[in-house]
């Protein structure tokens, strides 16, 4: 065995090992964090999802990853949905903190205007937006949105960014199978951008959770302007 192929295998074993069941439960343990609870502003999304597409690129598993992006799309129109019920039944006044870095009163006035001029829409671009994505089914529910059209809204925004970036990010790394070497490289820095980034965001979700409630931020289920947009 050369040195090189004895290289590529080394790289190949703990990717093979990681999925594509590994890649599954972690997509979707994720992606119902992110779209559920406040812990998911500070969790890198797109790039998991990117990084799913890419680590199952690698196997050679174009079913499994078409087949996971509607199962993860489906998971994060539930996750949306039980954050529309927490800022339904419990408003949003733990979503601004005083000097908190992403929990703040800027972040929570600006997630409520784009609401307030989007309405319907918001909820399906939302899913573009890292911590947007977050912060606007909480205050759909708080603003007593229909949810008959959240539910149309929110399957809409998964169905169109689930699929979308792990096909992406599958499809672009199958683009790189005439240079094996850059596969690798491209696969194992997908992964290693997803923990790092997962790991800093926790870091950061628990020096903001410790931080006092913003007791004189606005709260969007106050605002009669939020609720006719609703």
């Amino acid at each position: 065995m050369t040195i090189a192929a004895a290289q590529q295998l080394a790289l190949a074993g703990p990717l093979e090992a990681a999925g594509p069941i590994t890649v599954w439960a972690v997509v979707l343990t994720f992606v119902f964090l992110e779209c559920a609870f406040i812990v998911g502003m500070f969790l890198p999304g797109d790039s998991l999802l990117l990084a799913a597409g890419v680590v199952l690129a690698h196997g050679a598993h174009e079913g499994s990853a078409w087949a996971l992006g509607f199962v993860a799309a489906a998971v994060a129109v539930a996750g949306n949905q039980v954050g529309y019920l927490v800022g339904r039944y419990a408003g949003t006044r733990m979503l601004a903190r005083r000097e908190g870095r992403i929990l703040n009163r800027a972040n929570l006035e600006r997630a409520a205007a784009f609401f307030d001029r989007w309405g319907f829409w918001a909820i399906v671009v939302a899913r573009w937006l890292p911590w947007v994505r977050t912060l606007a089914p909480m205050i759909a529910g708080a603003a007593r949105m229909d949810n008959r059209r959240y539910i149309v809204a929110n399957a809409v925004g998964a169905v169109i960014w689930v699929p979308t970036l792990i096909m992406l990010g599958y499809y672009g790394a199958g683009l790189l199978d005439t240079l094996p070497w850059l596969k690798e490289v491209a696969t194992i820095l997908a992964v290693g951008f997803f923990v790092v980034g997962s790991g800093y965001g926790l870091y950061r979700y628990v020096q903001d959770v410790r931080k006092p409630v913003d007791e004189t931020a606005p709260h969007p289920e106050d605002s009669p302007d939020l609720r006719d947009a609703a």
